[in-house]
């Protein structure tokens, strides 16, 4: 059982407790250990009979011996074949102890609950020989409908007991940073949803009421990898209950709780925070990846309303989703790059140290891991993103977990200083030019201008000062002149637009949940994620600049990465979609916008011209991150960063740099776990590789940082990318 203070059951009065943490794969932390997860509770409705008044702990509904916990969670204890098999694998257990009570409860329901019991063995003796993958029409079983029905007229004799209380705990001896979560699913109806509030990000505790019986999933607004999900139960149905129809935040249209969005988060949330789950490639041999979900009963129901059991979870996905997956060795790519990538490899667990994460620096001339920095002398707790000066003497890295920009020198990796900046910060940007630092503060309200060298701040800018809200500026991006900063308002579902020089902010509106920022070449237009509106906004910056899908151009414009999605049936074979979009820079020379997805592990590739979608291409669970380096003999190569995997993939958007990037292609693969070769500042003990997701390429060729390539760099160079949009200049 869980610690004192922490339970993972509740039923009405006895509350839920999630413990915000900044330790791996438990950022909502239950006490409640399922296979791997800790991000997991479960509540129940209690049935109370209508002359017993609230039940009291220890009574018969709410016995005070266990066997309330025992009987909810029997069926996700084991379940997975040999000696550990659940005994209740359908999870009736708790419906059976419920029917049971009522009996003793209310004497004029024994014979109904007599009944029910006969009928769910019944249940459990025909469900015993179907395939645990493939979910059960109970409206095709007799036995089904008849228990169904009894259960239903069981609950004549009772009431719904009170909501289920969940209560968040952000405690900075277990968080370092503030936190802010938030709600991603709900049953419809359920109130409050999506408990977002002005306050944002905070220490201490927050609490709400689960009133409806269903699936309900939370987030992190700060870090969204960080998921939570209490699934309450209504003890008089069977399996454990997602409910008639779910909400998601960003997509106000309930969909039915079978529907293909609602198993692809579900599968997102499992993987995301199960440590076990996440993926180590090889670049040897082949290696198999079964993630592992629950496997407990669920129930579900279908377009038509119709309940639908599926018996073992994870069978269900197994078979959905293909597991287990056979992942090939990876390969290198042909043609080499130019200099060299960092990525923040934020999982990686060091000896030295207690917080997690290190950055990871390849060398593009051989793809081989040259560095790791892991600071143990600071403890330095999840650096998020990376940059450089224009000398690249220092690489800047934020503690998103933290209230600190890093300065280490870039050839030695030797610690230089920290700078305190706010709660959170998360990007980091130079302004072409004067060389400042631009910082966002992801838990707070202000983009930060400090002085080169991260040595002291220069001003704040508040991107928000009048709505009152904490707006929670994520992954911005700098003008080529170095004049204007965008970033998402993520709060207010708005593009802040900010003068650097004199501080007047202007916004636009965008989709819900903007995260990260980008801008074309010529600084014309930005374009945002909306991790939660499953879109990209355009957002225009001086004259109308964005395309339409009508062709025509407009001072703002939306690309809809569900466009050839169904969130009841899924994706249309063979067309590009996406969803829970992060970055998406564009390349140096304007050519492409690559979309990087969380959801669909995927990369859209989308023309910034007409800003339709042209193709996808793959990338690993948790596919986050993306930026632009040079290709050696012209052209550029995108890193992309993946969280709960150990790869990294390189695209090249155009091959035969013929204008077209419909055929963009994966160049290669590198796993980023160190080797023999690799030079290390402590001893890396778990998740080797995992945890990609800011990513610095050197020489930054990006326009406006490009001109200001050092000499010395410049070698391997070509003079399109050093002027990417000048063509008078070559």
């Amino acid at each position: 059982m869980p610690a004192v203070g922490q339970q993972p059951v509740g039923v009405g009065p006895l509350p839920i407790n999630f413990d915000i943490t900044d330790q791996n794969g438990a950022w909502f932390d239950s006490g409640l250990n399922l296979f791997g997860s800790k991000s997991v509770a479960v509540g129940v409705l209690p049935r109370v009979a209508p002359a017993g008044g609230v039940p009291s702990v220890g009574g018969p509904l709410l016995p005070a011996d266990g066997s309330l916990v025992e009987n909810i969670t029997g069926g996700l204890t084991g379940g997975l074949g040999g000696a550990g098999a659940s005994a209740d694998p359908l999870g009736l257990n708790s419906t059976l102890a419920t029917v049971q009570g009522l009996a003793k409860s209310s004497p004029e329901a024994a014979g109904k609950a007599a009944e029910a019991e006969d009928l769910i063995g019944q249940l459990k003796a025909t469900v015993a020989d179907m395939p645990a993958g493939e979910p059960v029409d109970l409206d095709s079983l007799p036995v089904g409908v008849d228990l169904m029905g009894v259960l239903d007229s069981l609950k004549d004799f009772t009431v719904e007991g009170p909501p289920v209380t969940v209560t968040f705990n952000v405690d900075p001896a277990k968080s370092q940073a503030i936190r802010n979560p938030i709600g991603l699913i709900a049953p419809e109806g359920a109130d409050g949803f999506p408990w977002m509030d002005s306050k944002g990000a905070f220490y201490g505790k927050k609490t709400i009421q689960l009133t409806e019986p269903g699936l309900y999933a939370f987030t992190d607004s700060i870090a969204v990898y960080g998921l939570g999900a209490v699934v309450v139960d209504d003890p008089l149905t069977l399996g454990l209950d997602f409910g008639e129809n779910l909400v998601v935040n960003g997509k106000p249209e309930p969909v039915p709780s079978n529907a293909d969005i609602i198993q692809r988060l579900v599968n997102t949330a499992f993987t995301a925070s199960n440590p076990n789950n996440w993926q180590q490639q090889s670049a040897t041999k082949e290696v198999s990846w079964n993630p592992v979900q629950p496997p407990v009963p669920i129930l579900q129901h279908d377009a038509d309303g119709k309940p639908v059991l599926i018996p073992n979870l994870d069978a269900y996905f197994d078979q959905k989703f293909g597991y287990p997956k056979k992942l090939p060795a990876l390969k290198k790519p042909t043609a080499p790059g130019v200099g060299e990538v960092w990525f923040a490899t934020q999982m990686e667990d060091y000896a030295g140290k207690e917080k997690h994460g290190s950055i990871t620096k390849i060398d593009a001339e051989d793809w081989t891991i040259d560095r790791k920095i892991a600071a143990p002398e600071i403890n330095m707790n999840n650096v998020h993103n990376m940059w450089t000066d224009k000398t690249y003497k220092y690489l800047y890295g934020n503690e998103w977990f933290d209230n600190e920009t890093d300065v280490f020198d870039r050839e030695t990796g030797k610690f230089i200083r920290s700078l305190e900046v706010g709660p959170n910060p998360a990007h980091v940007m130079t302004r072409p030019g004067n060389d400042n630092l631009t910082i966002g503060i992801n838990a707070g309200t202000d983009i930060v201008e400090a002085a080169p060298g991260a040595t002291k701040i220069i001003k704040r800018i508040h991107v928000d000062p009048d709505s009152g809200m904490t707006p929670h500026p994520h992954a911005h991006w700098t003008s080529h002149d170095g004049k204007t900063v965008v970033a998402p308002d993520t709060m207010a579902n708005e593009a802040a637009i900010v003068d650097l020089d004199s501080g007047k902010v202007r916004h636009e509106p965008v989709g819900a949940f903007p995260i990260a920022t980008s801008m074309t070449p010529d600084s014309k237009k930005a374009y945002l994620s909306n991790f939660l509106g499953m879109s990209v906004s355009c957002v225009s910056l001086k004259e109308d600049a964005c395309a339409t899908p009508d062709g025509g151009v407009a001072k703002n414009s939306t690309i809809d990465l569900w466009e050839n999605y169904d969130p009841q049936t899924g994706p249309e074979a063979g067309k590009p979609w996406g969803g829970l979009t992060v970055q998406l820079p564009v390349s140096p020379d304007g050519k492409a916008l690559l979309a990087v997805n969380t959801l669909s592990a995927t990369v859209d590739v989308i023309d910034p011209k007409t800003n339709k979608m042209i193709t996808q291409l793959p990338c690993n669970p948790g596919c986050h991150g993306a930026n632009f380096g040079a290709k050696k003999g012209g052209g550029y190569y995108a890193y992309v960063s993946n969280k709960f995997s150990n790869a990294m993939q390189i695209i090249d958007v155009d091959p035969n740099n013929d204008g077209d990037i419909s055929d963009a292609a994966i160049a290669g693969q590198l796993p980023l776990g160190p080797t023999s070769d690799t030079k290390m500042d402590d001893e890396l003990v778990a998740h080797p590789g995992v945890g990609g997701q800011g990513v610095l390429a050197l020489p930054l060729v990006y326009n406006g940082w490009s001109q200001e390539i050092p000499k010395a760099w410049r070698k391997g160079l070509t003079c399109e990318q050093i002027n990417p949009i000048d063509e008078s200049a070559c």
